[in-house]
């Protein structure tokens, strides 16, 4: 065929059903049996549960049943990923509650009123604990124990074997002793996952000559895995139940496989032999999805000519309660991706996971890697101003030279391929940052209230992990085709670009092409979709079986045109023999003959990726900063990342976009806050700072391309990589705004009363120092030649 799709702009195939309202949701399912639930949550961080009494919520008008913990008979669910098993959450709480919004029980009525109606007459007796809500606060030695038989709350760590004892290091650090050495304490606060659809779940039982004993109906980023979650909290094997994710309206890692309340859900379907559904509100929503949320200790030495001598971190992760699988993203992809794209001859690490009685922390797009990338840019343009040189100057002193791929990190990342001074030349080039500073400088010089910033970030960051997807083709007697993969789209685009990659290879109009996915009962197995794995991995799969079926096809059509296989060509329209133009077979045709000797035009693919790929970028950010109120503005932003091969620039500029967005969010505008005694003080979008569509900027979004060689298609991961490069970009460009007063970092966010702030501190000489000594607790934890308890979480 001549030409290719791939590479070219392509509309979405998904956005009509979207757009018209022809998308189904879970809530969106009604059922004349269906029944309705509501929680009963916690309204204490930490409590003893003295008693439930659930006689008068029954006894309410359209109740069909109420269920406490005790009613599931030490039942929990295997979670997705967790800092340790001991920590497993129950579904419904049994003993103490530990968080605000814990699920104590769930009333099940005819209408969602009535339910709502009935929980409020649920009883409880609460015996109020001391909480602790801030990470360091947890590890002090008299701080409240959330489970009192770890006799901390420390629920993993990791401490690297040469932390004491790094050749070449000093006393002080692992750098010689006549380093430069810059220090500052890191605050990545933490966020609110806040997807437009919060979690919902309708578990129907099977009736007795169903195939499957439950179908369930789920927001989930994992079908397959959330489905053998589930089956087996329900004591059933896995092909007895089966769990579609129909449309799902965003995740951001806050949908990882299935959780504690979604088992409830199916205990309670089990019980009344009825389906049933929860969905939750916003507030709930708010309670229950959190990412990021790490203080960073973070210590680099050079030399006089800033080269990186020596890098320290101590990081402390906020799980939250029960073991809350963010909180050990210190100890996995944080640390992980602690060099960034930086020659660093010696890291020293320590980092912990604490227990707070705050809601389980999870995953946020990126999942420990932008916080890996904040800490390592923040320190080089720290370096930068201690030893007078431009940002851009001190990281090609010290990038990793393009030549030096493949490139295995100090941490035991195995880079790819490279070239990390390619987007940042870029960058520079688009966002004409010599013109800018120019600017700036004339500002600075007249003395003006609104100064300007100028922010980079290099990154680099990991995707697609080592591992396995499927993917099918089938070609059907009318020249049809259906594609299925085991990931799971919520809005990337997974139907779109299947489609281009089964177009490209049999020559199949999109529009002839369908799409399957998300549902275990058609779908043979998947991983589902985190850490940007979806097309190097599920699209590599399909390109595979794809390629089978091609083959298959080529000798039904070889015999029909009674010709070698190998004088077969694709063309427009079907097939021909090489050499002899006007004669064509269509797919129908071919199709045909295939059904009519019993050959199936159809297979399958396992892709089995040996290594993870890592994709990286440059991000410039342009912020205005008002000296009187603090107000930070974006003016521009400029985003270069390099994800391989790009299949579809539509659908690689719209995780751009969505990437940035949130990653200049969380620089400028969102935290989640908590009150000394566990009370959520930002829990709806009232005081939960959002942006809007007037907050936003239109964004100069571009790529590299240098493929990756571990897949067919060359192509890295995309859907986290702007969000990495956004974040630290941004706060350096309003730490640069200020840099003339004598700022030398703002904590994000970087609202308008710490920058207000900073700047009046900075004028009245009263700046506090970036960095302070950090907790005691990094003395005590073992190194892993000691039996430190590392874990590596799962990334999502």
């Amino acid at each position: 065929m001549p030409g290719s799709l791939l590479g070219t702009v392509v509309r979405r195939v998904e956005d009509p059903d979207l757009l018209v309202g022809r998308s189904t949701f879970v809530d969106n399912m009604q059922a004349a049996d269906l029944l309705h639930a509501v929680f009963v949550r916690s309204p204490f961080a930490h409590a003893g549960l003295v008693s439930v009494d659930t006689a008068e919520a029954a006894a309410a008008p359209g109740v069909v049943a109420v269920l406490t913990g005790a009613d599931l008979d030490g039942r929990t669910l295997e979670p997705f990923a967790i800092a340790d098993p001991r920590l497993t959450q129950p579904p419904l709480a049994v003993g103490k509650v530990r968080y605000v919004g814990q699920a104590v029980a769930l009333v099940v009525a005819e209408s969602r009123a009535q339910a709502v109606d009935a929980a409020e007459l649920v009883e409880i007796g609460y015996d109020p604990l001391p909480a602790v809500v801030d990470m360091e606060e947890a590890l002090a030695e008299d701080a409240p124990l959330q489970f009192e038989e770890l006799g901390s709350n420390v629920a993993a760590s990791r401490k690297d074997d040469d932390m004491d004892r790094q050749l070449g290091g000093s006393a002080e650090g692992p750098w010689p002793a006549d380093a430069r050495v810059v220090r500052v304490r890191i605050e990545n606060q933490r966020v609110a996952t806040a997807p437009m659809e919060g979690h919902a779940v309708l578990v129907r039982p099977g009736r007795p000559d169903d195939e499957h004993e439950l179908s369930i109906w789920l927001t989930t980023q994992q079908p397959h895995m959330a489905r053998d979650q589930l089956a087996a909290f329900a004591g059933l094997p896995p092909e007895r139940v089966r769990l579609i994710a129909p449309h799902v309206g965003g995740a951001f890692g806050g949908k990882a496989g299935a959780n504690a309340e979604h088992a409830v859900i199916v205990a309670a379907a089990q019980q009344v032999g009825r389906p049933v559904k929860w969905a939750e509100t916003r507030s709930e929503s708010m309670l229950s999805m959190h990412g990021r949320g790490q203080v960073q200790y973070a210590e680099l030495g050079l030399s006089d000519e800033g080269r990186i001598l020596g890098m320290r971190l101590r990081i402390v992760g906020d799980c939250g309660a029960y073991g809350g699988f963010g909180g050990t993203f210190p100890l996995g992809g944080t640390y992980l991706m602690a060099q960034g794209v930086y020659e660093i001859p010696r890291i020293a690490y320590a980092g912990i996971a604490a227990l707070t009685n705050t809601a389980p922390v999870g995953a946020f797009r990126g999942a420990g890697r932008p916080e890996a990338a904040a800490l390592i840019e923040r320190l080089i343009d720290l370096a930068a101003d201690e030893l007078g040189l431009l940002p851009e100057e001190i990281r090609r002193r010290n990038l990793i030279p393009k030549d030096a791929f493949p490139y295995d990190t100090v941490t035991g990342a195995h880079y790819d391929v490279g070239d990390f001074d390619l987007p940042l030349r870029e960058a520079l080039r688009i966002a004409d940052v010599d013109a800018v500073r120019a600017e700036q400088a004339r500002r600075r010089e007249a003395g003006g209230v609104k100064q300007l910033g100028v922010g980079l970030a290099t990154y680099v960051e990991i995707t697609g992990f080592a591992g396995t997807e499927f993917g099918s083709v089938e070609v059907h007697a009318d020249g049809s085709a259906t594609v299925s993969a085991g990931t799971s789209a919520h809005g990337q685009g997974h139907a779109t670009s299947f489609a281009m990659i089964v177009s490209d290879r049999l020559g199949i109009p999109m529009e002839r092409i369908s799409f399957v996915q998300s549902d275990t009962a058609l779908v043979r197995s998947g991983g589902g979709t985190g850490g940007s794995r979806s097309l190097q991995l599920g699209g590599s799969a399909v390109g595979r079986a794809a390629d089978k079926v091609l083959d298959r096809a080529r000798e039904v059509a070889a015999k029909l045109l009674e010709a070698s296989g190998a004088d077969i060509d694709l063309v427009d329209g079907g097939f021909a023999v090489r050499g002899v133009p006007g004669v064509t077979l269509g797919w129908a045709k071919v199709a045909a003959e295939a059904a009519a000797e019993g050959v199936a035009l159809a297979d399958t693919d396992d892709f089995t990726a040996s290594h993870a790929t890592f994709p990286f970028g440059c991000h410039v950010s342009i912020v205005e900063v008002d000296t009187e109120t603090g107000e930070v503005t974006p003016v521009r932003h400029v985003a270069v990342d390099d994800c391989g091969r790009v299949l579809n620039p539509l659908l690689v500029e719209g995780q751009q976009h969505g990437g940035a967005l949130q990653g200049i969010s969380q620089a400028l505008w969102e935290e989640f806050v908590y009150d000394t005694e566990g009370n959520p003080l930002t829990a709806t979008f009232a005081d939960y700072t959002l942006p809007t569509a007037a907050d936003t900027i239109f964004y100069d979004a571009t790529n590299t391309e240098t493929p990756t060689p571990l897949n067919p298609l060359g192509a890295k991961g995309i859907g986290e990589s702007a969000t990495i490069g956004s974040t630290p970009a941004v706060q350096n460009a309003v730490v640069d705004a200020l840099s003339h007063l004598g700022v030398r970092h703002v904590d994000m966010p970087c609202t308008p009363e710490r920058v207000w702030r900073a700047v009046e501190q900075a004028r009245s000489g009263t700046l506090p120092d970036p960095w302070r000594e950090p907790p005691a607790r990094f003395a005590t934890i073992p190194s892993d030649s000691e039996g430190g308890s590392v874990t590596h979480s799962a990334e999502v």
